[in-house]
């Protein structure tokens, strides 16, 4: 096994899923870097996800795990791509966060590596009362790292300078997790007509039709729509807005994590485990009306004055 107990020069993490469940991760990244600041670490998981681990110095390469590359290292003594092999070699350490109950991965990452080779958990438990980053940091205890902070943050630099733009994501990968698009519509109305406050739609693939039904029934002058932009982007536009509101979602974690305080309006998952951890976001169980909401925000005062 290659490398020591202490002094890493490469780390590998290892992280399949969504938007937030890598998002989640952050602090594992952030762990890494803190205790061992000389090393290199790179990311595998989606393109996006390790583009942004990038951008925001946590990781200093990503590579994609949904390239062909990687195939044969989900395979039962696959055929492993002969480069992708070379580049493993080069990791005294590897974390995986993957799904892999048989172990297949994992004896195929280790033949490639000599790595020493430790396994994260891939998706937290509903009902175990505590938060996902902090059972994904337990990953790190073997390693002797321990007590770092759970709170997922990624400092990226801002397209333009700080906004008083309130950025919402009206979707989901789920509709059981959405507030109904009417509620939207009239919470948006009157955000406009009670605030000097613009609004950023923020939409992927998922709830592009609606928020191109939302859009139209708002002033054309009063807000502006970020669809089906590249994470990095969302991430950098979401840091130079004010306040956020969203679903349990993605990118209701992406912009606690660039520090947004704001408003997830909740639905059915363990909000214990899956809420961002963050002490500026605020919870809202469903079903809820678009007046509670906006009774809400005005919190958003000790940032920035947004009510006339």
């Amino acid at each position: 096994m290659k490398g020591t107990f202490s002094t890493p020069r490469r780390i590998l993490v290892v992280r399949g899923g969504a938007i937030g469940d890598f998002v989640l991760t952050l602090p594992v990244l952030a762990a890494l870097r803190a205790a061992h600041p000389q090393a290199g670490v790179a990311v595998l998981g989606a393109r996006e996800c390790g583009e942004m681990a990038v951008a925001g110095g946590l990781a200093d390469e990503a590579r994609p795990l949904e390239a062909r590359e990687w195939a044969g290292f989900f395979v039962e003594n696959g055929a492993c791509d002969k480069g992708a092999c070379e580049w493993l070699a080069g990791f005294d350490w590897v974390i995986s966060f993957l799904h892999d109950p048989e172990g297949v991965f994992k004896a195929n990452m280790c033949a490639a590596s000599g790595a020493r080779f430790l396994t994260g958990c891939h998706r937290p438990a509903d009902g175990s009362g505590v938060s996902a980053a902090n059972v994904l940091l337990r990953a790190l205890e073997p390693l002797g790292i321990s007590g770092a902070s759970a709170v997922p943050r990624l400092e990226l630099s801002i397209v333009d300078e700080k906004q008083n733009v309130l950025a919402v994501h009206p979707g989901s990968g789920s509709t059981a997790k959405n507030w109904p698009e009417e509620h939207w519509a009239v919470f948006l109305s009157e955000w406009l007509e009670q605030t000097d406050v613009d609004v950023l739609l923020v939409g992927g693939e998922a709830e592009a039709e609606r928020v191109s039904r939302l859009s139209a029934g708002l002033p054309r002058e009063r807000h502006r729509v970020l669809l089906r932009a590249p994470l990095v982007e969302v991430a950098r536009v979401l840091s130079g807005c004010r306040a956020f509101v969203g679903h349990d979602s993605g990118i209701t974690h992406l912009a606690a994590a660039v520090g947004l305080p704001g408003v997830v309006l909740w639905a059915a998952t363990d909000a214990i485990v899956w809420r961002p951890p963050s002490d500026a976001i605020e919870l809202m169980q469903q079903p809820i009306e678009p007046d509670a909401v906006l009774s809400v925000l005005p919190v958003l005062r000790k940032v920035k004055t947004f009510f006339k």
